[in-house]
């Protein structure tokens, strides 16, 4: 497998920021559930949905953010993913790499303490290692209060619906679908889950970041003026390519292996990566875009079925409700190429990089899980991120059907969309083939 040239989770140092919010274990109380909210400092148990990258460094994360959580339970479909995930979990020399320099932010607290504590926190045994495509099914029956749902996208909807109907708090990674059909019904359960006052933590970390916090509501308090126009870009590689595909995988298992390459799956990068950025912008505006013109295309994946049919660059036009317009651009270029994230807020006084105006705070990919346990808890006000991160995923899906037809897409036909990308059925050996890289003109939109 080709290295991630811009991961979502670097395996290798993703305890670099968890760590700065770590705290020694202490004795614990098992957390009644009728006591969630306003129940103190009593345990909390986690369980884990995805065993990858990112699903490892959200554990982490999770477990840093508060001395008084512990991980029970992992399933993902692949058992090669879960043990390597669970190995690292559990691997000092792993979770130490790269974090001495933060040791000082632990208010001298050593760093083997911190490691100590995260590591006797993970106590999932061999009876809640779940391996398949009903894992999620059985980590969410098992005693949890919290789960963390970091599959690949396509697998959202249906997870996080499960996890609200078995009552359970929720962080989930971002994007929430690949698709409309998948995000109105991960709507209807964020819905479901504000009535049953589960709390629900997405992870579009900005707004856990005190300097995007800071700056947001400064621009909102009007630093700059009138905001006359936005610009999002997120100009990176590759995110993920398995450059092989072993003669034992079936075609679901390779899709799954190889996710990213995938749209029913992964979304393309507008929809999984370049949200962080677009979501930003919605927040700064405090409304969703109502229309989108975009284009896009492949200029160095080839047309082979190893590569998939995701796009490698697209840019688009959105238009907000009162006129204002945002410029968006991304791609995944291959090594060599310029790369760089960043925003830019013009106001009628100046601009704004997104967080200029504010202080450095916490890791946002910690404070995020800081946030989550706080209303579990009752210590801060109910949080649920669920409409939110659902109205920028939409936004994300508008923009890359607009430059798959080569139309305008509104909000309105986006919300009326009846794409629905999920397989109906789940097999490692079930034969899929994979559509041809959508073509303006030939492409339709449903």
């Amino acid at each position: 497998m080709a290295q991630n040239e811009l991961p979502n989770c670097d395996r290798r140092s993703f305890l670099n920021k968890s760590l700065a919010a770590g705290a020694a274990v202490s004795a614990f109380t098992i957390l009644k559930p009728e006591l969630l909210r306003g129940a103190g400092k009593e345990r909390l148990r986690a369980g884990l949905v995805g065993c990858g990258g990112r699903g490892t460094g959200a554990a982490a994360d999770l477990l840093a953010a508060d001395p008084h959580v512990e991980l029970v339970a992992m399933g993902d479909i692949f058992d090669d993913h879960l043990k390597a995930s669970l190995a690292n979990l559990r691997d000092p020399k792993f979770l130490a790499e790269e974090s001495p320099k933060n040791a000082a932010a632990f208010k001298g607290q050593p760093l083997p303490e911190l490691v100590e504590s995260i590591r006797k926190r993970i106590t999932v045994d061999s009876e809640h290692c779940f391996v398949g495509f009903d894992a999620y099914r059985k980590v969410i029956a098992s005693e949890i209060d919290v789960v963390l749902l970091c599959t690949p996208p396509g697998h959202r909807p249906v997870q996080f619906e499960a996890a609200v109907n078995a009552g359970r708090h929720i962080f989930t990674e971002k994007p929430i679908s690949t698709d409309a059909v998948g995000a109105r019904r991960f709507i209807a359960a964020a819905q479901k889950a504000r009535d049953m006052k589960l709390t629900v933590v997405a992870g579009t970390q900005r707004r856990s970041q005190r300097e995007d916090i800071e700056t947001v509501q400064k621009i909102h308090d009007g630093a700059i003026g009138n905001v006359v126009a936005l610009s999002a870009n997120f100009l990176s590689g590759p995110v993920l390519h398995v450059d092989h595909r072993d003669p034992s995988w079936g075609d679901m298992e390779w899709q799954h292996r190889d996710w990213y390459s995938f749209i029913w799956i992964c979304g393309d990068q507008m929809v999984e990566q370049h949200i962080h950025t677009i979501d930003f912008c919605n927040w700064v505006m405090g409304a969703h875009p109502v229309s989108v013109v975009a284009s896009g295309g492949v200029a160095w994946r080839p047309r082979e079925e190893l590569y998939g049919n995701i796009y490698d660059h697209l840019t688009a036009d959105f238009t907000y409700p009162n006129g204002v317009h945002m410029h968006s651009a991304c791609r995944q270029y291959l090594t060599g190429g310029y790369r760089k994230v960043w925003l830019t807020v013009v106001g009628s006084k100046g601009p704004s990089d997104g967080g200029d105006m504010g202080s450095k705070g916490l890791d946002p990919q910690v404070q995020e899980h800081r946030r989550l346990v706080a209303s579990i808890r009752g210590d801060s006000s109910y949080t649920n991120e669920g409409l939110q991160v659902a109205e920028s995923t939409l936004t994300c899906i508008m923009a890359r059907e607009a430059a798959y037809s080569g139309l305008e897409i509104t909000w309105d036909q986006i919300m009326a969309s009846q794409q629905d990308l999920l397989p109906k059925v789940f097999d490692y050996k079930l034969r899929m083939d994979v559509p041809p890289v959508p073509v303006p003109g030939q492409y339709k939109f449903v």
